[in-house]
């Protein structure tokens, strides 16, 4: 099972979205990281067919999945951002809807739908009517439908966006749970939602990927890179202003101690410490390094190498 992004591009009028993007998935999680817009969406929407490439072409096992068509999508499961619902329908009623759409057979459709919805914690109310459902609640019928057709493609965009932190774990594990043998992409601008379960990381900036590996791989990017210091607290908003910060913890007696992402030592006394991935965010996100980016995108695009 191989899934295979060649040269993908989308262009909205002048405006590249997603900018000849390459790469190779086989099962596993993958967690796509970046800003919001870095084109997070406009990739996973080409990957599930829903948009089509300006140039490029992603392929399932070697064929297009432009010629593949309903096979293609009778492997893939997908929740996007603001997955639609009929708010009238019962739980129940919503995932054997989408059952029938996806051509599961009609007398395993109820069996499946009720086993799904007890995985993800909706046992008891699959009666009820969506429009009843917490945010929560509604993603986790989000997750449901899409791996009711047991796809071997899963796409999950900003799946856990406005939940609360509790919901947030409950779903990552949710996610987790349903990886296995699975190609599994889901996009996120929180950190957390990845740093547990992906197994490899795609990081995504104007366009672009300009990091990937395992997690423990790629936070060796900033290795050397992470310093923390205390220092009084007028100096703690000072170093906000000019430098990359990622956490100010106030202290008694009018300190802080700053968690900072730069090249070399801030200020006297700062020690280096082990990176994360946030502080590997921080650092890849930094306002200056997406100004240079879109900078070199603009002259290449002015120059007429979109293609190249």
């Amino acid at each position: 099972m191989e899934l295979t992004l060649d040269r993908l591009t989308r262009e909205f009028g002048p405006k590249i979205a997603v900018d000849r993007v390459s790469a190779r998935l086989t099962p596993g999680v993958y967690g796509l990281l970046g800003a919001n817009g870095a084109g997070k969406t406009t990739l996973m929407r080409m990957v599930c067919g829903v948009l089509r490439p300006t140039s490029g072409e992603v392929r399932y096992d070697g064929a297009p999945v432009s010629r593949l068509g309903d096979a293609y999508r009778a492997r893939l499961g997908y929740l996007p951002q603001d997955f639609g619902y009929y708010p009238e329908f019962t739980a129940l009623d919503f995932m054997e809807y989408v059952a029938s759409l996806k051509g599961v057979d009609r007398r395993q459709a109820r069996e499946r739908s009720l086993q799904l919805l007890d995985t993800v914690g909706l046992a008891g109310e699959e009666r009820r009517r969506i429009r009843t459902f917490s945010g929560g609640m509604k993603q986790r019928l989000g997750i449901a439908q899409a791996v009711l057709n047991e796809p071997e493609v899963l796409v999950l965009d900003e799946p856990t966006a406005g939940l609360d932190p509790k919901e947030r774990v409950r779903f990552r594990n949710l996610i987790a749970s349903f990886a296995k043998d699975k190609i599994v992409l889901l996009s996120t601008h929180i950190v957390s939602d990845v740093e547990y379960i992906a197994d490899q990381i795609v990081m995504m900036r104007a366009g672009q990927i300009v990091l990937e590996g395992a997690p423990d791989e790629v936070v060796r990017a900033v290795a050397g890179r992470v310093w923390e210091a205390r220092v009084g607290a007028a100096e703690a908003d000072r170093l906000a202003e000019r430098l990359t910060v990622g956490n100010v913890h106030y202290l008694e007696g009018g300190e802080a101690l700053v968690r900072i992402v730069c090249d070399e030592r801030p200020v006297e006394g700062a020690c280096p410490v082990d990176p994360t991935l946030e502080d590997l965010y921080l650092h890849t996100f930094a306002d200056g390094a997406a100004q240079a980016a879109d900078a070199r995108r603009a002259a290449r695009h002015a120059r007429g190498g979109r293609h190249a």
